[in-house]
This record gives structure tokens, sequence and C-alpha cells, in this order.
């Protein structure tokens, strides 16, 4: 398969990929630590807590909490269910996947001088699993918005003569250098036109802008399948201190991973009459990798034998982004039993950008009750208003961040949990809810969910199992731009989780 590179050259083409930029920002910017299994029991309320390798994910001094060296691997099982409401129908798609996602240890250092109030420093290795990608949903029905409405948005205002193929040109060859010379727009337009969905109103190739559809207006039954798969990951370095028992100081630097591949397929009929066009088969793929850097400081302090207080800052997270596309489309016309292919058979790969995530502070109080349990609570806030994007193109970085600022907005999150202890065995539950990040929170809602959980402590090893359970509405547009219906997904995530941890 061809690769080539795409760049955006044209002002135009901003209102087309800002659309992209803000869902990609969006996407790596609201990872969150999936973590142990006694850490998602009590919702991963931990930040006051620490004795945790994910809690020190959370809050770096948790890690000082330490007694002995200990090491912990968790695996889950996550059920993701996604009722999809489109055209008038709903349809169900699940999607079960298995993780190892968590694996550190923690190495405890002792002072054995009695006259220093530095009690001991750690050192810990950790890998967390922030997000899984992995999920799909299926939407179908019936609609009076047709796919043509995203080819003509791309194509009015553009040339025939630059979206079009030239004498002794083939497909592969038109459209990577269509992409090559003016961008990504320029190529969405050259497969509606060459797919015979668009009309130029004038078919001379330096007069022409302007362009209608082949597709008449009515009513449209469609099929839109979504599937993604990936992760987002971090490998940390943590030290932490206790001083005098009562104070914990820590600090995290962590490197970051993005491994995200997207595959979207559209299938729309139609019998309206008059049009030329009545099936159209429209397929996308996105595959983008990345890696960064961030750091986390935080502090624990022990306010009395029973209450102890959290503090936490998160860095925004620098991230180097690349992306990588394929397309194809077909179109027939059941008149004539004929119809266009389309299929460029080229990777474009476009030119790596940066993303700065926004940062979050956290901050948290949990009580002791003895040997006998302890509740905690988190509140965390991130302004994702804050996220922003170095493209290399000035115009382009200014125009995203006008969108971010109108789209985005400052999200609370607030955790509980607890936890009982009768002989050997833990019992464990939790809450949280996280607010939106959007102003207009139909495109995404606000997230809620429980855990339950239950240990068993064998003197030197700790077996732990949690059940978690999230939910959340989002609409989802098909496409950055045209005027096709929106798709309403209600989300729900099942995940079990079960962690060995063991001392050192």
């Amino acid at each position: 398969m061809n690769r080539i590179f795409v760049t955006f050259l044209c002002l135009i083409s901003f209102n087309f990929i800002s659309a992209q930029y803000l869902s990609d920002g969006l996407r790596y910017s609201s990872g969150e630590t999936q973590g142990t299994a006694r850490y998602k029991a009590m919702a991963g309320a931990f930040g006051a807590l620490g004795g945790d390798i994910s809690a020190i994910s959370i809050n770096p001094a948790g890690a000082a909490i330490f007694n002995r060296s200990q090491g912990a691997i968790s695996v889950s099982n996550n059920s993701i269910s996604n009722d999809a409401f489109f055209g008038g129908s709903t349809v169900n798609r699940t999607k079960n996947n298995f993780d190892l996602h968590q694996l550190g240890a923690a190495f405890v250092f002792k002072n054995n001088n009695s006259k220093s109030l530095w009690n001991k420093f750690v050192v810990s290795l950790f890998y967390e699993q922030l997000q899984n990608y992995n999920t799909r949903f299926f939407a179908s029905g019936t609609t009076s918005s047709s796919i043509s409405s995203y080819f003509l948005e791309n194509a009015n205002g553009l040339k025939l003569g630059d979206i079009s193929l030239l004498d002794g040109e083939t497909v592969t060859q038109a459209y990577g250098d269509i992409g090559a010379s003016y961008g990504y727009q320029y190529q969405q337009a050259f497969l509606g036109y060459e797919g015979g969905i668009l009309e130029p109103g004038d078919n001379n190739d330096d007069n022409n802008s302007v362009y209608t559809s082949n597709i008449v207006g009515g009513n449209f039954y469609q099929e839109f399948d979504y599937q993604s798969r990936g992760h987002n990951g971090k490998f940390s370095g943590n030290i932490a201190f206790q001083y005098n028992e009562s104070i914990s100081l820590g600090l995290n630097l962590n490197s970051h991973f993005i491994d995200f591949e997207k595959s979207t397929y559209l299938y729309e009929e139609n019998s309206n009459a008059g049009s030329t066009v009545n099936e159209v088969n429209f397929e996308n793929k996105l595959y983008t990798t990345g890696e960064g850097f961030s750091l986390q400081l935080g502090t624990i302090v022990k306010l009395t034998d029973e209450l102890r207080a959290g503090f936490s800052y998160e860095s925004p997270t620098w991230l180097t982004l690349r992306e990588e596309t394929t397309q194809y489309l077909s179109t027939f016309n059941d008149a004539d039993n004929d119809g266009f292919t389309v299929n460029p058979n080229i990777v474009n790969i476009f030119p790596e950008y940066n993303l700065k995530t926004p940062g979050k502070i956290t901050g948290s109080l949990a009580y002791i009750l003895g040997k006998t349990g302890l509740i905690s609570f988190d509140y965390a806030r991130k302004n994702y208003a804050n996220m922003s994007f170095d493209t290399g193109n000035t115009q382009l970085d200014s125009a995203l961040s006008n969108d971010i600022n109108n789209t985005f907005k400052v999200a609370n999150a607030y955790k509980f949990g607890a936890e009982l202890r009768h002989e050997n065995f833990s019992f464990r539950g939790g809450y949280r809810f996280e607010e939106s990040p959007y102003k207009d929170t139909s495109f995404t809602g606000d997230l809620t969910g429980f855990s339950l959980g239950i240990g068993y402590n064998f003197g030197y090893t700790r077996l732990d199992l949690a059940y978690e359970n999230t939910e959340q509405k989002r609409g989802q547009q098909l496409y950055e731009n045209g005027s096709l219906d929106a798709v309403s997904i209600n989300n729900k995530n099942s995940i079990f989780s079960l962690t060995l941890s063991m001392d050192l």
C-alpha cells in the first residue's frame, strides 16, 4: 500500500479538521488509573490512604505508607455495553476484553538512625493502564439526512480541477497528489466527485466551485459500525519519604504511550425518485501512536491517629502524536445496475503534532477506624479548557484554542470509599461521580459508578477481587462535518478485577 505525507495548506480546511482534533484531544486527556482490585473496589478514593501500588498513581506520597516492600499484579475483564439510538431504533453491542492492566512494586528502605526524624524512603516502579480503547457500537435506522451532505460541505468552494482526475491519472495517483498538494478536505471532495455523489454546476475545471448532490432528498436507511482498539498507559518511577511518621512526600515521573486504532463503516441506501446514487459504502480507518511525559507531586499528612489528609498535583501531559488514515468509497445506481468504486489504496501519513492535556489537582480525606476499617473521600478538579495543541501552524492552533475554550469546561470528580475488616477478610465498597468536560452535556454526560470488593490476607500475600459498574450517556457525531444525525449512546461498563499482592 502506498504511503504519502499530507499537510493542511489551506485556511478553509480549519473548520473541517477542528472537530477531529477536539475529539482526539479529549480522548487522550480523559484517561484514569485502572488500578488494583482494592483500589477499584473503593472507587479509587485513595488520595489520603496510600499503601497500595495504584494509590501511588493518584498521590505519589502514598508509597511512603508501605511498611514492607510489596509487589502487585492485576488482571481484569471488561464488558462494555453500548446501546445506540439512531433513526428511531436502538441496537446493543457488547464487547469483552481481558487485560493485564497493572503491574508494579514498591521497595521500602527504613532509616536505622534513631536520631533522624526521616523514618524511611520508598522507591517504586509500576505500569498502569489509563484507558482501554477496545469498544464497539452499531447504529441503524432511517433518517432524512444523507452522507452526501458530508461530501458537499467539503467540496463547495473548491475548484473542480483540484478535486478530479487528470488525463492519464489513476485514482491512487490523484488521491495522493491532491492530499500532498491541498490537504485532507480536498481528498474528501475528490472521493465524493469521483464516486458520482457530487454534480458540478459547471463542467469547466477553472470556473466551477459549486456542487449539488446526485442523491435526492427523502428518507435514507443507514447503518454505521464503529470499532476501536488500543490503550493509553504509563510507566512510572516514584520516590517517597516519610518524616516523623506524620508527613509523607512523594514524586512520580511518568512516561506515557498511546496506541489507538479506529475503524468506521457507513452503509446508506435510498429509493428516492430522481436519485442516480442509491447505495453508498464509506469506510475510514485511523491509526494513532504517541508518547509523552508528565510528573506528579503529593503529600499525606497524619492530622490525628485517625484522620489523614492528602493533596496531589498532576502536571499536564506533553504528548507527541502521529496519525495515519485510509479510506474507501463505493456507490451504486439501481436503475443502471452500475456504480463507482474509489479505492485510493493509500495510507495518509499526517505531520506529527503536540498535545498538552490539562493538569489535575486532588484533595483527599481518610478516617481510619483502627483495625476494623476505614472511610475515604477524594475530590479532583481538571479544567479541560486548558488543553492545547501545537500543530506547527499558528492560525490552526489559534482556531483550535478558541474552539477548546468554547467547548470545554472544568470537570469535578467525587469519589467515596469504605473498607471493613473481619479477621483476614476485607469487605469494600465505593461510589464515584464525574462531571462532563463539555459545556454542552449532550455531547457527553456525567459519569456515575459504584463498586464492590472482597479481599483475603494470607499473611505475606493478599488476594483481592473487585466489581465496578459505570454508566455514561454521550452523543456521537458520525463525521466531523455534514448534517447527518448523531447517534445517542448509553455506555455501561462492567469490570471484574483480580489482584495478587505479596511482600517482597
